[in-house]
């Protein structure tokens, strides 16, 4: 595992949760720092959208559709939940520095 890999991951919120594609953005000791990948975008509101990162080369990245990375929070998870899983892609090295810059600005 090493970041900007992607996975499918079980992410929860509150009771419920769901499969869904993750991100791996940072990795320490045995913790995976990870966001979230949406292929929602067009329902959500300005705000919301604002902090959506689009992934350019998705199907590269083994998405099947147009997707977005919700940077609005990150979460982490044990490095042990994804180290016997093959990750369905990797950003491409453009959407890894277009994926930088846009944390860069919308952070600060």
């Amino acid at each position: 595992m090493k970041p900007f890999e992607l996975y499918i991951s079980y992410v929860s919120w509150g009771s419920q949760g769901k499969l869904r594609p993750i991100l791996v953005f940072y990795l320490k000791a045995e913790i995976a720092y990870v966001y979230p990948i949406t292929s929602q975008y067009e329902t959500k509101s300005v705000s919301i959208r604002a902090k959506y990162f689009k992934i350019t080369n998705w199907s590269q990245a083994g998405l099947d559709k147009q997707s977005y990375v919700d940077t609005r929070s990150y979460f982490s998870l044990p490095s042990l939940v994804l180290k016997d899983k093959v990750p369905i892609g990797e950003l491409s090295s453009e959407d890894k520095q277009k994926f930088l810059e846009f944390l860069t600005k919308t952070n600060t």
